[in-house]
């Protein structure tokens, strides 16, 4: 069959050197004999087949040839594409360094990056913690403050978050402080570097010799730390506030994690929040819908006159500008809506039933008692 270098690969046929050094890169990482998941036989065949195709689309002339006869064109001797001769590369740390990747010239710097000691050895930031926090809608209107009692591991200060009795670390015996070892082996006629973790001090490069009194070794202790938490005016429900430091403690003297208070606003007995706008049921008689007043609406603050015009029908809203929960950022405030609700007597006294059935012989007379509009109906 025809061979596809470039389907190989996975790139055009425009790909600059760049774009086929990174797709390169990828699918060794993928397929490597001493990474992949895969069967050794069928990861070795894989690797030879991504690799030729490297070489060639690598090489000028041999790119040039390739582009104008196809495979046929290439010419790798007698017995073919020769690993043995790979003009990029030697052995693994020649494949690594000439690929532009830097030069660290091993299998684990240039899948992991690496350099100068190990992963292990870096600091590492701690852990964030979470804290859910219930507020009422009164708090999320002012605006408050809160201190909490977070548990959470601290940075042992005896030995510096060390571990080691007064912060003494020696350098690790069996890989000399670099936190690495690294096994040379011969396969597919090349050499191949293989680096791994050194397990005696876990890619620190130090040892602890004593451990520290105070923590047992582990760098941390155990304490529960009061923070105090501010709550902005306008806070919503499933808002987040981050306190920077006040996680969990770091390693290898690496920062502190964070701590994420998570608000949850409890509902209010009298007003519905939607976003930035409060909604409020105002219950008012039959008669002071059709006469009309002044009716006094509770708000977050105090209290505020709604004037109701007569004849306001069941289910009116009516708005009352910036009464609602304020923004965030202080960019003003929503708005409250009132929405009116008719109650109708469930009892009469029988000087009520006069005065109704009075009312409604006059809008008989005038035409727009029930009984005339269901004649004119």
């Amino acid at each position: 069959m025809t061979k596809d270098y470039y389907e190989t690969l996975g790139v055009s046929k425009t790909a600059s050197p760049d774009e086929i050094k990174r797709a390169y890169r990828k699918l060794a990482q993928q397929y490597h004999p001493d990474v992949t998941k895969l069967e050794r036989k069928v990861a070795e065949e894989k690797f030879k087949e991504i690799s030729e195709a490297y070489e060639v689309l690598m090489d000028a002339d041999k790119r040039r040839n390739y582009d104008s006869f196809g495979a046929e064109g290439v010419t790798f001797g007698s017995r073919g594409f020769d690993w043995s001769n790979f003009t990029h590369f030697q052995d693994i740390s020649d494949l690594f360094g000439g690929m532009g990747f830097g030069g660290g010239g091993s299998l684990f710097d240039f899948f992991f990056g690496g350099g100068q000691g190990s992963r292990g050895s870096y600091p590492e930031t701690g852990a964030s913690l979470q804290y859910d926090l219930e507020i009422t809608l009164a708090e999320a209107y002012r605006g408050s403050s809160r201190r909490l009692d977070i548990p959470r591991g601290v940075k042992c200060e005896p030995c510096g978050g060390t571990g080691a009795d007064k912060g003494k670390l020696e350098q690790c015996p069996t890989c000399g402080g670099t936190g690495q070892l690294s096994y040379r082996q011969t396969a597919l006629g090349g050499h191949f570097v293989t680096v791994r973790t050194c397990q005696t001090c876990g890619g620190r490069g130090r040892v602890i010799r004593e451990k520290c009194k105070s923590c047992g070794g582990s760098g941390r202790k155990q304490t529960t730390s009061t923070i105090e938490v501010t709550i902005p005016k306008g806070a919503e429900d499933g808002m987040r506030l981050r306190v920077r430091g006040a996680g969990e403690a770091g390693s290898n003297g690496g920062p502190s994690g964070d701590l994420y208070v998570v608000i949850h606003v409890t509902e209010h007995d009298t007003f519905k929040r939607e976003g930035e706008n409060l909604y409020y049921s105002a219950e008012v008689p039959f008669t002071f819908a059709a006469l009309g007043g002044e009716l006094e609406v509770p708000t977050m603050s105090s209290k505020a006159k709604l004037q109701i015009p007569a004849g306001t029908q069941p289910g009116t809203v009516f708005r009352l500008n910036s009464m609602g929960m304020p923004r965030l950022g202080g960019r003003g405030s929503g708005d409250l809506y009132v929405t009116v609700k008719v109650t109708v007597p469930k009892k009469l006294s029988s000087e009520q039933k006069q005065l109704l059935k009075k009312f409604e012989s006059l809008e008989e007379e005038k035409g727009k008692g029930f009984f005339s509009r269901l004649k004119n109906a």
